[in-house]
């Protein structure tokens, strides 16, 4: 087993634990380098940001292909008919929970919010700002987490009525809804751990916490699948947000008593400091972003609704599938959104600059490289990752078709994901992405209202892409005074680069995946193809993020591989 030791600053300092890797499991016990720790203003090296980046990588990359496991079991055991289709009715809430309280909105006001505390720490103020700012917040939001989910509890029946007014099976989806609404508490605290933790510069546990969560709707659905039905997934989604807090807890925990004071100082911090609230404000705007964003999903079931069973589920299932080089191209960010902040309110706008835009450069040749993927190879994927069991070569022919579709804003998407950041890093509230997403949403609605009748499930996916793409453009436009100050011309000549690459390579990929007959051999070839066609061409247009993005995906999968095969 290999151990990778904690992450050095540019001081020496262990300033990230990046814990242990191998055999594709985090040890309890991280290991910590004996050396001086560097103080909490110190900038990070780009050897701290590579290898915050990579533990980030393995462990996303690991609860990623959790995520297929459980998809794939989800489709294996239930199929994609009215029961599975219930079942993501009520998955709507993890799925906007995910979104609100983990991944954007939440974390858009808490780590700026963070990030400023340890500024002022390591500025010397008074008292503890980062416990002040722990007392004045979370037992707050967590008041708030169980309320939310406590009315969405006893409101399933109302909720599921307006989700999916069309669907053939209400009364189980109330049933799941019910147990999925209590991911509410456990996401927010969850989220809450790890925008503390990330903006300590601590990301292992922030990692995991997919790993954790897909296992437990995993294990749940094996073991009382026979029993409970498709329910068992529900209760799986309940446990799974409960490790979600287990894992983190300690980490958490370690770091307010590693950075507390002495004791002197400690009791003076609580009458000195005192416990500091958010900016409403600012948790208002990054929360209806979240909401906006989300909200997509919602068109896209309400819709599916009225079509024939099956429809959410073949939804459900090609998005899935089609956000992993999403997921993939983010990784980085979700290193560097800390660093922007932490730049920012240390008054560094070249700095945070800079990052911004080779965040841009390298999430977009990420992106593009797996789209083409995705979009050539889409039936075999879809056949090899789901056609057995309850799941028909009917419902791998609507997956694929849906899929290739989707996979079309999968740029915009990250786009968003990296624009977004640049516009909240600062700590200061901004309506402008919001009002970038409302346009997104009217966008997608639009479209899918009018295409849904003679598309059906293609029309709601086109519209879906569609949105997305068009909120990109919007939050691209608007960069400058509201945000980091990038160069906006300057970035999308940078795109058009991997985007010329990865056009060409979609069109010769999808030629050569669909000579073999066999889907293995296919998807080997339209992969390999791909592949070989995106990295010439990306290397003859001279894309800057190209060979950053490759050098990431590379170090991943020789470090999975390594941890697989050791």
């Amino acid at each position: 087993m290999t151990v990778t030791p904690g992450v050095q600053d540019v001081d020496g300092g262990s300033d990230v634990d990046c814990g242990s890797v191998g055999a594709g499991r985090a040890h309890a016990a991280e290991p910590q380098v004996s050396q001086p720790r560097a103080p909490d203003g110190a900038s990070p090296s780009r050897g701290f940001l590579a290898k915050a980046a990579l533990v980030t990588a393995v462990f996303s990359v690991a609860g990623a292909l959790l995520g297929l496991i459980r998809d794939q079991s989800l489709a294996r055991l239930f199929g994609a008919g009215r029961d599975t289709d219930a079942f993501l009715v009520a998955w709507t809430i993890p799925e906007f929970a995910a979104t609100l309280l983990i991944e954007d909105g939440l974390a858009f006001a808490l780590i700026p919010a963070f990030s400023m505390a340890l500024a002022r720490r390591a500025q010397g103020a008074p008292g503890d700002p980062v416990r002040a700012l722990v007392a004045g917040t979370l037992p707050k939001l967590a008041l708030a987490f169980a309320a939310v989910g406590a009315l969405l509890v006893g409101g399933a029946p109302q909720l599921v009525e307006v989700l999916a007014p069309g669907l053939r099976d209400p009364g189980l989806a109330v049933d799941c809804t019910r147990l999925t609404a209590t991911c509410v508490l456990t996401f927010g605290l969850a989220g809450y751990c790890s925008a503390a933790l990330r903006a300590h510069r601590r990301f292992l546990a922030p990692a995991a916490i997919y790993v954790a969560y897909n296992a437990g709707i995993i294990a749940a659905m094996f073991a009382l699948g026979g029993h409970w039905g498709v329910r068992s997934a529900a209760f799986g989604v309940a446990a799974g947000g409960a490790l979600m807090v287990v894992v983190q807890l300690p980490a958490l925990l370690g770091q307010l008593r590693t950075k507390a004071k002495v004791k002197a100082e400690a009791r003076e911090s609580a009458a000195v400091a005192g416990a500091q609230p958010l900016n409403l404000v600012l948790m208002a705007t990054v929360l209806l972003f979240a909401l906006c964003r989300q909200s997509q999903v919602l068109i896209e079931r309400f819709l599916a609704s009225h079509l024939h069973s099956g429809a959410i589920s073949h939804l459900n299932y090609a998005q899935k599938v089609a956000q992993i080089p999403m997921t993939m191209s983010m990784m980085l960010c979700t290193v560097t959104f800390p660093v922007v902040a932490r730049a920012l309110a240390e008054g560094d706008t070249e700095r945070a600059r800079r990052r911004v835009e080779r965040d841009l450069s390298v999430a977009a040749s990420v992106v593009l490289l797996g789209t083409a993927v995705v979009v050539a190879c889409a039936p075999q994927l879809i056949h090899l990752l789901f056609q057995r069991g309850a799941f028909t070569p009917q419902d791998t022919a609507a997956t694929a078709g849906v899929m290739r579709v989707y996979a079309l804003g999968l740029l915009g998407q990250t786009l968003v994901g990296v624009l977004v950041r640049s516009y909240f890093s600062a700590g200061r509230a901004t309506w402008y992405p919001v009002a970038a997403m409302a346009a997104g949403i009217v966008v997608t609605s639009w479209i899918g209202t009018l295409t849904v009748g003679s598309y059906g499930v293609i029309g709601i996916a086109a519209a879906n892409a569609t949105g997305i793409t068009a909120t990109a453009v919007v939050l691209l436009a608007g960069m400058g005074p509201r945000s980091v100050p990038v160069g906006v011309r300057r970035v999308l000549a940078e795109l058009s680069r991997p985007v010329r690459a990865a056009v060409i390579a979609t069109v010769v990929g999808t030629f050569f995946a669909q000579r073999p007959a066999d889907p293995l051999t296919g998807l080997a070839t339209g992969v390999t193809t791909v592949t070989a066609v995106f990295v010439l061409l990306g290397w003859a247009l001279d894309a800057q993020g190209f060979a950053p993005a490759l050098r990431s995906v590379g170090t991943v999968t020789r470090r999975l591989a390594h941890a697989v095969f050791h």
